[in-house]
């Protein structure tokens, strides 16, 4: 039996899909979108090159191309999920690259289209700590009375130590200082977090996510370390090459990290994607239906439940 408050189903976690469908009353889905956006970790303003494993579509490997207009690739991935979804309301979910990385007047023309449509109940910017001047977190805030205003953070870890190893440009400090300013919104705070980056042990990545129930954010991604082509993680993997976990090791960490995750926290995803073509590995993470499917059954064999290590009662 499934005892998890925020559950209607066998998952013993926080569910996006959950969520959504007790806030909104309707299946919710994100159409991923490229505004054109680049990342002061690409042009020079501190750093070139980008994070290690980040790719050259900025981690926006299933948005359209950004010489494409924003509301002809709402349209055309819409299109794209309402044969999965009819019937369904939308989140436009700006992708690629640093969404926040330009001027106001910028923003605004990326946003404003998708403020009148019905169907899109929210906004989501994939972002970086070190790009949200407040002229842009106020502007945010305005919107946030119209639809649901996501701010998607790449933390990764919250080691300095792997944070200079993968070029992430910016310290935990920095984070936590942005973190604390968007909490002044009404805006709402997803951290991307990725398990088995260079260096980290099982503690480490534990440590990461016990670090994100002190800051109050609303949810949390967390990936498996993917190993693209044509990203600088992999000429080092190729001439220094380091452990990768395996699926069982992946799922053993993740239901840990789950049982020290406040159960309030919304798990927006529990493994990534990548294109087949170029994902070098772990391969496994190709079949996500399996990952998910051997979190769910350690969970229920072993009778486990997000928060678990820091809950009296669930």
């Amino acid at each position: 039996m499934n005892l998890f408050k925020f559950s209607d189903d066998n998952k013993r976690y926080h569910t996006w899909n959950y969520y959504l469908r007790h806030r909104f009353n309707s299946k919710v889905y994100k159409v991923p979108l490229n505004a054109g956006f680049t990342c002061p970790n690409r042009d020079g303003t501190c750093g070139i090159g980008g994070c290690t494993f980040c790719n050259a579509v900025g981690s926006g490997n299933f948005t359209q191309p950004s010489s494409m207009d924003l509301l002809s690739q709402y349209y055309e991935g819409k299109k794209m999920m309402e044969n999965k979804w009819p019937n369904s309301k939308t989140i436009a979910y700006f992708q690629s690259y640093t969404n926040t990385y330009g001027t106001l007047k910028r923003v605004k023309e990326c946003l404003e289209p998708f403020m009148s449509l019905d169907e899109v109940v929210g906004i989501a910017l994939g972002t970086r700590a070190d790009c949200l001047p407040q002229t842009i977190l106020d502007y945010l805030h305005s919107c946030s009375t119209k639809k649901e205003i996501w701010i998607e953070l790449g933390l990764q870890s919250i080691f300095d130590t792997t944070a200079q190893r993968i070029n992430r440009g910016h310290t935990f400090d920095v984070f936590k200082d942005a973190v604390k300013r968007i909490k002044k919104t009404n805006c709402k705070i997803c951290v991307h977090v990725i398990n088995g980056l260079p260096n980290e042990n099982k503690e480490m990545m534990i440590d990461t996510i016990k670090a994100l129930n002190e800051l109050n954010i609303d949810a949390v991604k967390i990936h498996m370390l993917h190993i693209t082509t044509h990203t600088k993680l992999e000429e080092e993997f190729n001439k220094e090459p380091f452990h990768i976990l395996t699926l069982d090791e992946y799922v053993d960490i993740v239901c840990d990290q789950l049982q020290y995750l406040d159960p309030k926290i919304i798990i927006q995803r529990l493994t990534g994607d990548a294109i087949k073509e170029e994902l070098v590995t772990p391969l496994w993470t190709l079949n996500k239906t399996v990952v998910l499917n051997e979190i769910d059954k350690k969970m229920a064999r072993y009778n486990l439940y997000q928060g678990l290590k820091i809950c009296k009662k669930i």
